[in-house]
């Protein structure tokens, strides 16, 4: 590709941009990749890792409190978030470093600077320095949306979460969907007064309706004060701390509001629009199955699409555009059979069709469920159930979605969608042999059609 300063240049370091970016170098392109904060994006650097090293941490409040039905003497636990944040920053520096090293030991030539595209084929950085490339990569990412309510910039969203100096006693969260969540039941695992707000009818919209309600009901059985169809509406600084005000006239006084009400894909101001990039209302880009825009040269990757915001399918489109355009090897990413877990506590986790969808999709199904205490709860003393349901097509067998609500759940559905993808039907399951005594037995003795 004579004529041009690179093969391929990214903008976003984040997951799939980096993916694309050392792949595209592997099969002998010459690439360059602006990332003007910290490599590893969003996942790396303010959300997947550092959450679920946060929910490691606020899981022993659980251990500590089962280990004595288990004749453990446990005296003296206590949390300490700045040690804590250090150890996490510490871990986070040095994942960064990783992705740096492997881009530079690929070849990528890095720019540490903001870019935009000024035409098909060439990029400013935010140094004055031109580049100009044969196709470009957008992999931006995406932004957490903050609502326009009076005094919204006193609260915090999920980049800021993990820069807080001090853990707050009281935390009021916004939102119904992972990140929500996800932080509900870690503030609270580590002793955070937390409540939760959403305005849907039920937290988790997207996820099968038992799913949703197990995890809700959980949620509230240690202690998250869940309060769904509200609305913050308002909030003010007082003495005492923040006063939010919901749109029933309800008041919380709390120390932190999080902000956890989606995000957005990050695309102002990086020129794509005057040059005939397709981008949503929600400033998304338009891309086909082959992460192409309406400009030939120009692709897109990972949150900046919005088609399914989650890391590996970031990664995944990364690879494959990759493959198609420098490794000679056409692959599209197949969105229809995904893997999703929720690190709520306890853990969500689905692959497939809700039985809404299922039914809604017009044909008959079949579905199975158990909901029992799993062994590990029998001595702690605890309560809480775990939750298997299969989505089951009538006639031909074959497995349409699997829900699971429970301990290590994230890693029952990671084996699960790979049964999904093979096409496995409900005999499949029933002739496996289980392994015994686990909870992920249940998958495949479930006998009984509950509808």
């Amino acid at each position: 590709m004579a004529g041009f300063d690179f093969d391929l240049f990214v903008i976003g370091g984040g997951s799939g941009g980096v993916r694309a970016a050392r792949i595209a170098a592997e099969h002998g392109a010459r690439v360059g990749l602006a990332e003007e904060y910290r490599y590893g994006g969003t996942c790396v650097i303010r959300g997947c890792i550092p959450k679920k090293l946060m929910v490691y941490a606020s899981g022993f409040a659980d251990a500590f409190e089962d280990a004595r039905g288990y004749g453990w003497t446990v005296e003296g636990a206590r949390f300490d978030w700045r040690a804590f944040v250090a150890a996490k920053d510490a871990e986070i520096a040095r994942l960064e470093a990783a992705y740096r090293d492997r881009l530079v030991r690929a070849g990528v030539q890095l720019c540490a600077a903001r870019a935009t595209v000024l035409d098909p084929h060439r990029v400013r950085l935010a140094t004055g320095a031109e580049y100009s490339a044969s196709h470009i990569l957008i992999a931006t990412g995406g932004t957490p949306h903050v609502p326009g309510i009076p005094g919204s910039e006193l609260g915090i969203t999920s980049n800021e979460i993990f820069r807080l100096e001090r853990q707050p006693e009281r935390m009021l969260i916004v939102g119904g969907g992972y990140v929500a969540c996800e932080f509900a039941g870690i503030m609270n695992g580590l002793g955070t007064q937390v409540i939760q707000t959403y305005r849907g009818p039920q937290i988790l919209r997207g996820f099968d309706d038992d799913l949703r309600d197990e995890v809700a009901g959980a949620m509230r059985g240690r202690g998250v004060v869940l309060e769904v169809q509200r609305d913050v509406t308002r909030i003010e600084r007082t003495d005492a701390g923040l006063r939010a005000e919901l749109d029933n006239g309800e008041t919380h006084l709390v120390d932190q509001v999080l902000f956890a009400t989606g995000r957005w894909p990050s695309t102002a101001g990086l020129g794509l629009e005057a040059l005939g990039v397709g981008l949503a209302a929600n400033g998304a880009v338009s891309v086909d199955d082959w992460s192409q825009s309406a400009v030939p040269s120009i692709f897109a990757v990972g949150d900046v699409t919005d088609r399914v915001a989650l890391t590996p399918v970031a990664i995944h489109e990364g690879h494959a555009f990759a493959d198609t355009v420098f490794g000679g090897r056409p692959r599209r990413s197949d969105h229809r059979t995904i893997a999703t877990a929720v690190f709520t506590q306890p853990e969500a986790a689905a692959v497939g069709m809700t039985e809404a969808e299922a039914r809604e999709a017009g044909g008959a199904v079949e579905i199975y469920r158990a909901r029992f205490r799993p062994l590990l709860n029998t001595l702690s003393g605890r309560d809480e159930r775990t939750l298997m349901k299969l989505v089951v097509e009538t006639g031909s067998r074959r497995v349409l979605g699997v829900h699971i609500v429970g301990h290590a759940a994230a890693e029952m559905i990671q084996l699960a969608a790979v049964a999904l993808r093979l096409g496995a039907t409900k005999d499949d399951l029933d002739a496996t042999m289980a392994v015994h005594p686990t909870s992920a037995e249940e998958l495949v003795t479930m006998r009984a059609a509950a509808a």
